[in-house]
């Protein structure tokens, strides 16, 4: 297993089991509307969960108007999914407050930036990177697959400059490093308007993800727990049998299931 594709299938493997949450709260005779986006930006194939742009964008029209708060505390996603979360954003009439609670972290990181206005909760994050990818084919394919990168990132680091005011320059070089913003950071830097008053119900939400497929979590996101870690051994054991194995003629369905049912199993 490539380096890459190790990294994406241990971020999802780590969260199968996290409780996520997608769901709106609005009463008929209120002209405002919460949006709870507590999960991963797009299907998720490894647990099955995940929130599509299709079914965002449908619930956005479903809302009319009204005044939306957009709670969310996601690890990210795909990034065209993103983008077209964005795209239902940008066309939604009414004003959109985002609220991150937890986490806003790479695809959710540049989601919030096309609301209106952003707080944050105390004790949440930020974090902005470059694009993460897999591909398989020949060096033509390498160099087509870093041109596309490199214009996604460029997208992504303009989202941060049209927000905050800073040079594409400098916000290139932190999505380089990978760069994790407190609450009091991304207020500092602009990528947030405040930090919320009222957190009551919005308290320890970053516990949720684990993030420890990513090189420089805080503590706080960090769980390399024994389980997990089992899990993604028995992952990569399955995976070095298929390819000791060239001989033995079994589908790509086939192997795919023997794989989910190694890494499932306890």
């Amino acid at each position: 297993m490539n380096p890459m594709t190790d990294r994406i299938v241990r971020l999802l493997a780590l969260n199968r089991d996290t409780q996520r949450e997608y769901k709106i709260v609005s009463a008929a005779a209120s002209n405002e509307a919460t949006l709870y986006l507590y999960d991963i930006i797009g299907y998720d194939f490894w647990s099955g969960g995940g929130i599509t742009a299709k079914q965002f964008a449908k619930d956005l029209i479903a809302l009319g108007s009204k005044t939306l708060h957009l709670r969310v505390n996601s690890p990210g996603g795909d990034v065209f999914e993103g983008r077209a979360m964005v795209a239902a954003l940008q066309s939604y009439p009414g004003k959109v407050i985002a609220h991150i609670d937890g986490l806003a972290a790479s695809a959710a990181s540049f989601l919030v930036m096309h609301a209106d206005e952003i707080e944050m909760t105390d004790g949440s994050f930020m974090m902005i990177h470059n694009g993460w990818t897999c591909v398989c084919g020949d060096r033509h394919d390498m160099a087509s697959t870093i041109g596309l990168l490199e214009k996604i990132d460029a997208s992504i680091a303009d989202d941060y400059h049209k927000k905050s005011g800073l040079s594409v320059k400098k916000l290139s070089e932190w999505m380089d490093a990978e760069t994790w913003f407190t609450a009091a950071e991304a207020v500092k830097h602009g990528l947030a308007n405040r930090i919320a008053a009222d957190q009551k119900d919005t308290k320890a939400k970053a516990q949720a993800w684990n993030m420890a497929a990513y090189d420089k979590p805080p503590a706080a996101l960090r769980n390399d727990d024994s389980g997990h870690a089992d899990r993604l051994r028995k992952l990569d054991l399955v995976d070095r049998d298929r390819k000791t194995n060239a001989s033995e003629n079994t589908s790509h369905a086939a192997r795919l299931r023997k794989l989910d049912l190694a890494v499932i199993s306890r």
